[in-house]
C-alpha cells in the first residue's frame, strides 16, 4: 500500500477540525446533504473528512479510531449517496452493516434514518437477538434496503432463508474488534463467504489485532487505511454533569435544575434547527428570556441575538452546532448538552463555549437511558469523568420558589403606589369578615395561576432491566417462570386469561407480570393448591406449553451446540464453555 495515499493519520482535533473541508465540498446526494444540514451538521469530524472520500470513490476502507468519533455518519453518508436512487431491494438488501450488540444496531439504524429522511421510499432495519422474529421478517419481505445487524441474527435469518445477500453493494464491520473479541469470527467469515465479492467493504475498528488483519487480509481489496489518534481534551475549569433522564421528562428537569442553578448567560445544544425554535418557544412560555440561532436564521439577525446574549437582553441561547461555532461570549457560565451530541469532539467543542480565558464554567449533560454508551464514549475520549448531577429535590424546589415569590412581594412593596388598592382591601376584609391573611393568600394564588410552590416529583427515568435483575415480589405471593414470552408475542391479557381459566382461580389473585424474551415471571399466591398447577402445567398460550414452575432466579441450561437449531438465538460462546455474558453489555444471543 502506497502509505501517502492510503495510511492517513490525525494527531490533533484541533488541528483537523481546522482544516477540515465542509459536508457540502463533498460529493454527496443532494438530499443526503439537505438531512445533515437539517441535523445541524456542516464541518466533519477527522474520521468522517478522510474517510467519505475514500468510501465515495468506491474504495475500501479500514477506519481505526475510537468509538465516538463520528464514524457512523463516515460510512452512513456516502452508503446513502450511492443508494439514493436504488429502489425496493426485493432480492435482499444493498447494504449490512455488522454491529457487536443490539443497543449499537439500534443507535446505527436510528442514525441511517435520520441520514436518509429525504429520500423517499428508503428502508432501514435493525435485527438482532432478543427481539421477536415477526418484525423482522416483515421489514425483510418489504425490502429493507439497509440491514443493521448482529452477527449471530444474520447468521440466523440466513439459515432460514429470509436474508439474502446476493445483491449486497456494501458491507460494514462497526466495531470489527469487539465483535471478534464476542466470538463472532466464524459468523463474520460465513456473512463474507454468503455475500459474494461484488461488494465494498468497510471495517472500523479501535484497534488492530491480529485477527483483523487475517480479515482484511483475506476479505477487503486493495484498503485505504484512515488511523485517527484522539488527542481530545476537556478544560479542567470546566466542571461536567450529566443527567439521566427520559426524553418526555428532559424540559421538565431542565425548568427545575434552572430554578436552583446560579448561571449567567447559557447556551443550550440541541441537535436540529426546528428544535432550536421548539425548545425557546417552550422556555419563554415558562417566563424564560431566551432566543434560537440555527443555520436557517440570517446572518445579521443571528449576530443579534448573540449581542442581546452579551448584553444580558436574553439569558439563554438554544443552538446546533453550525449556528454556535466560534461564539465567544464572555457571560456564558453554563453549557446544556439538551440533546447528547452524535460524537465526542461536538461534545468538546460544545462546552468549549464556557470556561474561556481561565474562567471556570459549568457543563450539563442529558442523557436518556439509551444514551449510556455515547456517555462512556466521552468519558473516554476527554479523559475526565462526568459527575452524576443530583436533581433538586422537591422541598429545595418549593424552598427556591417560595424565596422568589417572597423577593417579588418586597419588589412590589419597595416600587408600588398601594394606596389605591389598600382601601379596596380593608373594605373587602369588613364586608365578609375574611383575614387580610387569606385576601393576600387569595390574591398570591392568582398571580401564580397555575403554577405551584410545590411541585411533584419527576419520574424516575426507565433503566434498561438487567436480564437477571428480579422484580421484588408483594406479600404473600411467589414469583412462577412460564416458559412463553415475547418471542411468542404474548401480552398480559393472554397469560391473565389462560391462567385464571385453566387455575380455576380469579384475575385478583394474579400479580405482577414482567414478559422477557423467552420467558415471563408471574405472581401468584404463594399457598396456591398443587392440584392448580398440575392443571397449569399443560396450559397453552399461543400454541405453546407454558410449563410452569417455581422461578429461582437463574437462567434456564446453555444450550450446547448440537441443541441449536436454525432460527434460534445463540446463548453460547464458541467452543461449547456455555453462555457469556460479558461486561461490555454484548451477549452471544443476538
Amino acid at each position: 500500500m502506497d502509505s501517502a495515499e492510503n495510511h492517513a493519520e490525525n494527531t490533533s482535533a484541533g488541528t483537523a477540525q481546522q482544516d477540515s473541508p465542509q459536508f457540502s465540498e463533498f460529493d454527496l446526494h443532494p438530499s443526503v446533504l439537505a438531512a445533515i444540514s437539517d441535523l445541524g451538521f456542516e464541518s466533519p469530524s477527522p474520521i468522517q473528512a478522510q474517510t467519505i472520500p475514500l468510501l465515495l470513490e468506491g474504495r475500501d476502507v479500514i477506519g481505526l479510531a475510537q468509538t465516538g468519533t463520528g464514524k457512523t455518519a463516515a460510512f452512513a453518508l456516502p452508503m446513502l449517496t450511492h443508494l439514493a436512487d436504488a429502489g425496493r431491494a426485493d432480492d435482499g438488501p444493498f447494504a449490512l452493516i455488522l454491529t457487536p450488540t443490539r443497543e449499537l444496531a439500534i443507535q446505527v439504524a436510528e442514525a441511517l434514518t435520520s441520514f436518509a429522511a429525504n429520500l423517499p421510499d428508503f428502508s432501514v432495519l435493525p435485527i438482532y437477538g432478543g427481539q421477536s422474529y415477526t418484525p423482522q421478517l416483515a421489514g425483510l419481505k418489504r425490502g429493507a434496503q439497509v440491514v443493521v445487524g448482529t452477527p449471530g441474527r444474520v447468521i440466523d435469518h440466513l439459515k432460514r432463508g429470509s436474508l439474502k445477500l446476493q445483491n449486497l453493494r456494501h458491507m460494514v464491520l462497526d466495531e470489527a474488534d469487539e465483535m471478534l473479541k464476542m466470538g463472532f469470527q466464524e459468523d463474520i467469515e460465513e456473512i463474507f463467504a454468503a455475500s459474494g465479492s461484488a461488494r465494498q467493504v468497510a471495517l472500523f475498528s479501535a484497534t488492530m489485532p491480529s485477527s483483523i488483519h487475517r480479515i482484511t487480509g483475506q476479505y477487503l481489496e486493495d484498503p485505504a487505511e484512515v488511523r485517527i489518534k484522539q488527542a481530545t481534551a476537556t478544560g479542567a475549569n470546566i466542571r461536567q454533569r450529566f443527567l439521566t433522564v427520559m426524553h418526555s421528562n428532559k424540559l421538565d428537569a431542565l425548568t427545575r435544575i434552572l430554578e436552583v442553578e446560579e448561571a449567567d448567560g447559557i447556551i443550550m445544544f440541541v441537535r436540529t434547527k426546528q428544535a432550536t425554535e421548539e425548545l425557546s418557544e417552550k422556555l419563554r412560555a415558562r417566563g424564560m428570556r431566551a432566543a434560537a440561532i440555527n443555520g436557517d436564521i440570517p446572518q445579521q439577525a443571528r449576530e443579534r441575538t448573540v449581542e442581546a446574549l452579551r448584553s444580558g437582553s436574553i439569558d439563554i441561547l438554544v443552538a446546533t452546532d453550525v449556528a454556535a461555532r466560534g461564539l465567544d461570549v464572555e457571560r456564558i457560565s453554563l453549557v446544556v448538552n439538551y440533546d447528547i451530541p452524535l460524537d465526542t469532539e461536538s461534545y468538546v467543542h460544545r462546552i468549549g463555549r464556557t470556561g474561556r480565558a481561565g474562567r471556570t464554567g459549568e457543563a450539563i449533560l442529558f442523557v436518556t437511558p439509551r444514551e449510556q454508551r455515547m456517555l462512556r464514549s466521552i468519558e473516554k475520549a476527554t479523559r475526565q469523568k462526568v459527575e452524576p448531577l443530583t436533581m433538586p429535590t422537591v422541598d429545595e424546589l418549593a424552598d427556591s420558589r417560595t424565596q422568589k415569590f417572597k423577593e417579588q412581594i418586597s419588589e412590589a412593596l419597595a416600587s408600588t403606589d398601594l394606596s389605591e388598592l389598600r382601601p379596596v382591601i380593608d373594605a373587602y376584609e369588613l364586608e365578609h369578615d375574611v383575614p387580610a391573611a387569606d385576601i393576600a393568600a387569595a390574591l398570591a394564588a392568582l398571580v401564580l395561576g397555575t403554577s405551584t410552590l410545590k411541585p411533584e416529583p419527576l419520574p424516575e427515568p426507565k433503566a434498561r432491566p438487567d436480564r437477571n435483575e428480579r422484580a421484588r415480589t408483594a406479600e404473600g405471593m411467589t414469583t412462577y417462570r412460564i416458559a412463553v414470552g415475547r418471542n411468542e408475542r404474548v401480552n398480559p391479557g393472554a397469560i391473565v386469561g389462560a391462567i385464571a381459566n385453566e387455575g380455576g382461580i380469579t384475575n385478583k389473585q394474579i400479580g405482577h407480570i414482567n414478559i422477557r424474551s423467552n420467558h415471563s415471571l408471574i405472581d401468584l399466591p404463594e399457598d396456591l393448591d398443587p392440584a392448580v398447577l398440575d392443571r397449569l402445567k399443560n396450559t397453552k398460550i399461543q400454541g405453546k406449553r407454558i410449563d410452569i414452575r417455581v422461578d429461582t432466579g437463574r437462567p434456564g441450561r446453555p444450550f450446547k451446540r448440537k441443541d441449536r437449531k436454525a432460527g434460534s438465538d445463540r446463548p453460547f460462546k464458541r467452543g461449547g464453555r456455555g453462555f457469556r455474558n460479558d461486561k461490555r453489555g454484548g451477549d452471544r444471543r443476538r
